[in-house]
Order: structure tokens, then sequence, then C-alpha cells
């Protein structure tokens, strides 16, 4: 090769690599979400204390085709409003290979693991509850809301995050973002909505 074409060629492959850098650099950021992006590694929690007194990890759920967070806590009176729909759905996707895991890290008297665990008794939770002091996995998740749903795919990326469903009245929903979310990435598709704007309850950090 000529000196002339090795420069072309070095020049064609600097063009490229910019290019591919620029595209990288300008990706969309998440709207509502000023810590997490759609498609990022989702963040990986450990030795979070149940309300079964078990340790639970991200890890555990290894198996898993997709794994669903919410975080949420007991107070909230939208978490209220939507646990009989979450339980639902984790009865309709259990069998799916799909894991459910609740969150909390409300530092409230009325949310600490003793309370909780006659939350998830009385409600008949079908999922683990954890509770997280630290508050350092929603921090790391940028949940700013209970309940603030967070979608993980197979390869525990975010697929989905946002809010459950368009309506507080179960009556009055046209669009099920969770659901949506979940029967997509089941089929080997992208959800049509990867984030919706999360409603609730402010999430108290300190």
């Amino acid at each position: 090769m000529t000196h002339t074409g090795r420069w072309i060629q070095a020049a064609a492959c600097f063009v490229v690599g910019a290019a591919v850098w620029l595209s990288a650099s300008t990706l969309p950021a998440a709207k509502f979400n000023k810590v997490l992006d759609i498609g990022k590694p989702a963040p990986v929690w450990s030795e979070l204390l149940g309300v079964d007194d078990k340790r639970h990890g991200l890890a555990d759920l290894k198996d898993a085709k997709l794994v669903v967070v919410v975080f949420a806590c007991n107070h909230c009176p939208v978490v209220k409003t939507y646990e009989r729909r979450l339980i639902r759905f984790v009865d309709d996707y259990r069998d799916k290979g799909l894991e459910f895991v609740a969150i909390s890290v409300s530092r409230q008297a009325s949310d600490q693991l003793p309370q909780m665990k006659t939350r998830a008794s009385d409600s008949g939770f079908n999922f683990p509850y954890l509770i997280d002091p630290s508050q350092k996995i929603a921090k790391n998740y940028g949940a700013t809301h209970t309940p603030h749903i967070f979608v993980l795919d197979q390869q525990r990326r975010i697929a989905y995050m946002g809010k459950i469903d368009d309506h507080l009245d179960e009556s009055k929903v046209t669009e099920r973002f969770l659901r949506d979310a979940v029967d997509a990435l089941l089929a080997g598709k992208s959800p049509d909505v990867a984030e919706t704007r999360q409603v609730g309850c402010d999430i108290e950090y300190e």
C-alpha cells in the first residue's frame, strides 16, 4: 500500500471511530430518571433483609427471564391502591419466568421490618419484601416515588421504568405499561413504551 493509501485508510478509520463515539455520547438520556437510562445495567443489590428473615440479592434471581423491582413502603396510599394489582400481576407471570421484588427504603416508623412483616402477611404478598435502611439501592436506581417500577431484561439491563399503569382507579386504566413491557420482552421484543413519569409518594432521602 502506498503512503497516500495508508493515509486515506487511517483518516477513514478516524472518521468512523469519531462517528461511533459521537453517536454513543449523544444518545438521548432518560426523560424522568436522573440516574439511569434505558439499556443500562441494573444496579445490583445484595444482603437485603426480607420479611422472611432471609438475606436477598439480585444474584439469587440469575435463572429468571425477567426481574421486576418496585420501590414501595407501608405508609404510602398509592402503594396501597396498587397492592392487589401487583399481587395479581405476580400470579399471572410467575410461571413465565418472571421474578418480582419489592424494596422499601423508608425510615418512617410505620415502614420498619416488624411493620413490613405484618403488612406482607395481612395483604398476602406473594413476593419478597425487602428493606434497605441505607437507602443506597433506591439512590442507585434513581427511584423518586413509591411505587416506582423497574423491569430488568434477561441480561439485567433496564428495559422499562416508571409507573405501573395510567390510572389509580383500576376501572379507568387504559394503558398497562408494566404488563405491556413484560409481554414485549417475553416475546423477544423491546417495549413500545420504555419510560413513563413515575407517580406516587415522594421517597424521603436522608
